[in-house]
């Protein structure tokens, strides 16, 4: 794989999510294995069940050639449509996998032996649940350490990024995250923490600071500068936290530098603050 550090974007798919039915909580967890690696989220999509829309959005992922999750719809019932619209995305047809076949099946053994019952191999319902290993071709399996049915990752055409696919479930999906980032981007991983150092300040507008933050950005490659406007803080009441992050090594001079020119605006300075990331 190459050096260039990707964009990593999360797509969340279902009708229950936007219907408020079950409230997501994928975007919060991958931000945070994310963090714990170095990394960050660049961007994340929300789309219903609706096959179209899943279709389209997945073509931008895969035309971006970012790194990107797919949460949800890799199930073999009706309203299940994530696998076939990956295959259309990509222009390929759709063929049982061989290892997520063969894990399908143990799992059916498993359950099997479980309940106490011989295993049926041909019985209607468990030849319907190999649905579940039908993927695009091509397609490499994720391996899934709470019931043995693999997601499933598609590079992109381009050669440059790839989407990988996990179910909706949580238990399921999250180690399943890891194990990608684990196996496929440690080398992406930042071996020393971002630090973030901002201040509030008080009584600006973002229009009047914004030729002092790009042009802290432009003097210090590597770093990047941010505002983030408050009108109804609790503490501080109407504000703006104005700030630089990056590695520990260049956000100091960097947020040196943006202090400095704060106090040639005159500005109403607050309190400072570090975070660790």
């Amino acid at each position: 794989m190459s050096d260039t550090r990707p964009a990593f974007g999360l797509i969340i798919i279902g009708d229950e999510i936007l219907s408020g039915k079950r409230a997501d909580k994928h975007l919060p967890k991958v931000i945070e294995l994310l963090r714990a690696r170095g990394l960050e989220l660049a961007y994340a999509d929300y789309v219903g069940d609706d096959p179209a829309r899943i279709t389209a959005t997945l073509a931008r992922a895969f035309a971006a050639g970012d790194t990107v999750f797919s949460c949800g719809g890799i199930g073999a019932t009706p309203d299940d449509h994530t696998r076939q619209c990956a295959a259309r995305a990509l222009g390929v047809e759709l063929a049982l996998h061989p290892q997520a076949a063969a894990l399908i099946r143990e799992r059916m053994q498993d359950v099997a032996r479980e309940q106490g019952v011989p295993y049926e191999p041909d019985r209607p319902d468990n030849t319907h649940r190999l649905n579940m290993g039908v993927f695009p071709l091509g397609a490499q399996i994720i391996p899934n350490p709470y019931n043995k049915i693999a997601g499933f990752s598609c590079a992109s055409p381009g050669g440059q990024g790839a989407v990988h696919f996990v179910p909706g479930f949580p238990v399921m999906a999250w180690p399943m995250i890891e194990w990608v980032l684990d196996t496929h981007y440690r080398h992406l991983f930042r071996q020393s923490a971002w630090l973030e150092q901002s201040v509030i300040v008080y009584g600006a507008l973002e229009a009047t600071l914004t030729p002092l933050m790009e042009a802290v950005e432009a003097r210090h490659a590597g770093v990047k500068v941010f505002s983030l406007p408050s009108v109804d803080h609790p503490e501080h009441g109407r504000h703006i936290e104005l700030g630089v992050k990056g590695a520990p090594d260049l956000t100091g001079p960097a947020y040196a530098d943006l202090l400095a020119g704060l106090r040639q605006l005159d500005a109403r300075l607050g309190p400072e603050l570090v975070r660790n990331q």
